[in-house]
């Protein structure tokens, strides 16, 4: 039996796919197709992908030309599949032509005219996301700038109540609307990112979703749970999503943290400890009490979220203890109780301390290095130091690029379900942070606002 191998992403299944794999099963008697996973695609820098893994798995299954489907999870893996299946043909498209002449030591090597007219890359194009910014801060910037990379979205317009600073914003960033109001940014886009000072989320989120958008927000989403609240309904009740831009969440490396503490390898989690403290100028509005500021409303969303994350959203008891400075907190900690374990972070705008993240487990512990926020390595650590283990995984650029991207297949997920009138398990949105987790973070937001044990030290 002669046996053929390719590989592609087969994003938006395509004639040209299709057209692919009948080529290659006319070489030869058996057709195995290697589909790369998301966490390949974004090391090789594909942060563009419009369907989840298994549709794509699905699709080439229901092109009828596979005979077997196997995943692409890592570069060199192709020399491995070819000897491990015993390939006598490799195959694929004619835009890699000569990339894969070095496994010709291995097999045959074959490139197949592609299909002209029709491209993944040309479908992500017809529609993009047009997204409108409100606010045009650092983190505006380094959105604008991650954006880019991903290619389903087109950043449309721009405002911000300084009208210089939007006007300079524009211009670098190449962003043809300058909106005069949020109305006239709301008329240019499909969807809001919210990145102004957290104290006025809450009013730009509503207006947005209440005209129809969806939104992407940044951290602190909003700081009381009441507000959460009926924002979080509003999004369900007109079919919107709604998302926060928290990038550790969305980051490869940390979600695999996450699923490896759930699958109990490291055994049941009794403590988990994070720190993210950072020196800010006094002057900063982010020491600034009449507009929120202080350690715990700017920081405390980092390390709140493997907490709520590993451990549940029902806490029992926080704890927190702060050392004030004209009336914010330069520094606090806070301490969690659960029913069968206990938690801690600590975050600062005026103290540092090592920004670094421990999970303890009654089998093991994992450890994960400053600035773990930015999750691209963590290890495993037994008490058999032989059981030991390191991971790397990728953390490119400023790490919005991930959340960027989920955030468009989300809003494309949601407008294929709509338009196919579906209710299929795959049609049905998953948010990376839940709802329960969202109001949890904001719980602990509020908890500490109303002052409840809460303990200043002087």
């Amino acid at each position: 039996m002669k046996k053929v191998i390719t590989y592609g992403t087969f994003d938006l299944f395509h004639q040209g796919h299709a057209n692919l794999l009948r080529r290659a099963k006319e070489l030869g008697d058996y057709l195995i197709v290697g589909v790369t996973t998301d966490n390949f695609d974004i090391q090789r820098g594909k942060i563009n992908t419009h369907d989840s893994l298994m549709t794509r798995i699905e699709a080439v299954r229901n092109s009828g030309y596979a005979d077997q489907v196997i995943l692409e999870e890592f570069n060199g893996q192709k020399i491995s599949d070819i000897i491990r299946y015993n390939v006598d043909v490799f195959a694929i498209g004619s835009d890699w032509e000569g990339k894969f002449d070095y496994l010709k030591e291995y097999c045959q090597v074959v490139y197949l005219p592609r299909t002209e007219g029709v491209s993944s890359t040309m479908l992500r194009h017809k529609n993009p996301l047009r997204i409108g910014m409100v606010g045009t801060g650092n983190i505006a910037g380094r959105f604008a700038d991650e954006a880019r990379l991903v290619q389903h979205i087109e950043l449309t317009a721009a405002y911000s109540t300084d009208e210089n600073q939007c006007r300079e914003f524009c211009s670098s960033k190449c962003i043809e609307v300058q909106a005069k109001s949020f109305e006239d940014l709301l008329g240019a886009c499909d969807a809001v990112y919210v990145a102004t000072p957290h104290f006025t989320h809450y009013d730009y989120v509503k207006r947005a979703l209440l005209a129809g958008k969806h939104v992407l927000c940044e951290t602190p989403f909003v700081l009381r749970t009441s507000e959460a609240r009926e924002l979080l309904d509003l999004a369900s009740e007109k079919n919107l999503i709604l998302m926060v831009a928290h990038k550790t969440a969305y980051c490869p490396a940390f979600s695999q943290l996450v699923f490896m503490v759930k699958s109990g390898v490291i055994g049941k989690v009794v403590d988990i400890n994070a720190s993210v403290t950072t020196i800010t100028d006094e002057n900063s509005e982010k020491m600034d009490v009449s507009k929120f500021g202080g350690s715990m409303n700017e920081n405390a969303c980092f390390p709140a979220l493997p907490i709520v994350k590993m451990l549940g959203t029902d806490f029992r008891q926080i704890n927190f203890y702060s050392i004030m400075k004209n009336g914010v907190d330069i520094y606090t900690k806070a301490v969690f109780r659960y029913d069968s374990a206990t938690a801690s972070f600590q975050v600062g705008l005026g103290a540092k301390t090592e920004g670094n993240m421990t999970i303890s487990g009654t089998k093991g512990y994992i450890y994960v290095p400053a600035p773990w926020w930015k999750t691209d390595y963590f290890e495993m650590r037994f008490e058999d130091q032989n059981r030991n283990r390191k991971y790397f995984l990728p953390f490119d650029g400023e790490g919005l690029r991930y959340e960027i991207r989920d955030f468009a297949m989300t809003v494309s997920m949601l407008k294929d379900s709509v338009s196919s009138d579906s209710s299929s398990e795959e049609s049905v949105h998953r948010s990376i942070i839940t709802e329960d987790e969202i109001m949890a973070m904001t719980r602990i937001q509020e908890n500490y606002i109303n002052e409840t044990n809460l303990f200043k030290l002087k």
